[in-house]
């Protein structure tokens, strides 16, 4: 129900969001396959950066853009003039000059990865890259939502933040480590060096989220998963192209 816009029974409300955040990396590894299903699917039919670009659009339908516009708001309200000034950007909906340009790039990064990788890969790889990158970058959210304290008084993004344990955050890191040791059948260094990446980005956007606002937000654990996951795949690139 939060992290993609698949249609799910309102009975699946009444469960605790911060115990459900252990099984994020579990909806990313699903949202992977699928991307990888829709890009190789495509790739029978038309040239991979056609197919890349389809793959896109088809998470973007899948997840509502849901983290691309917490990677909008952040974008534009980082650079505010202080931390209530950049509170107050991030939740303005318009979208100014920081945030298009992020959004641009970002998808045209991703685009050009994914369309490398679809060219260098089998399928089978494909598939097994994508899950565990994507898990990994659902994963990248649980510890800045564990270890840093929620920014704002009110937000859609309080109840996991606050109430996130160390039970929920270490089950779900467990989980993007089975992800992504299926990448090791792709190559044997790319496990290590996309959880490396991994980690050196996530560590990156919560000291940079401290420092700014003194803390998380949903939008921040949305731009952690969108960035993780943009800096694993180029990481891949440069081992596997």
């Amino acid at each position: 129900m939060l992290l993609t816009r698949v249609p799910i029974p309102a009975s699946a409300g009444s469960v605790d969001p911060a115990r459900a955040a252990a099984l994020y990396p579990v909806v990313g590894a699903a949202i992977g396959a699928i991307v990888a299903g829709v890009a190789v699917g495509s790739g029978e039919l038309w040239p991979v950066l056609i197919a890349a670009t389809l793959a896109v659009a088809t998470e973007v339908a899948l997840t509502g853009a849901l983290h691309l516009d917490g990677l909008a708001d952040c974008a534009d309200g980082l650079a505010g003039r202080d931390r209530e000034h950049r509170l107050q950007i991030m939740k303005d909906h318009s979208i100014g000059v920081y945030a298009a340009s992020t959004l641009v790039l970002h998808l045209l990064l991703k685009v050009a990865a994914l369309s490398t990788l679809l060219h260098a890969l089998p399928p089978e790889e494909m598939l097994l890259l994508l899950i565990g990158v994507y898990a990994a970058s659902r994963g990248a959210m649980l510890p800045l939502a564990r270890l840093l304290p929620y920014a704002r008084v009110e937000g859609t993004g309080r109840g996991v933040v606050q109430r996130l344990g160390t039970r929920q955050m270490m089950t779900g890191l467990a989980l993007v480590i089975v992800a992504l040791a299926a990448a090791v059948r792709v190559h044997p260094w790319v496990a290590l060096l996309m959880a490396l990446v991994a980690v050196l980005t996530t560590l990156a956007i919560g000291l940079l989220a401290h420092r700014r606002i003194g803390g998380v937000t949903g939008d921040v654990l949305g731009a952690c998963a969108e960035l993780t996951l943009l800096i694993m795949l180029l990481a891949g690139v440069a081992v596997l192209a």
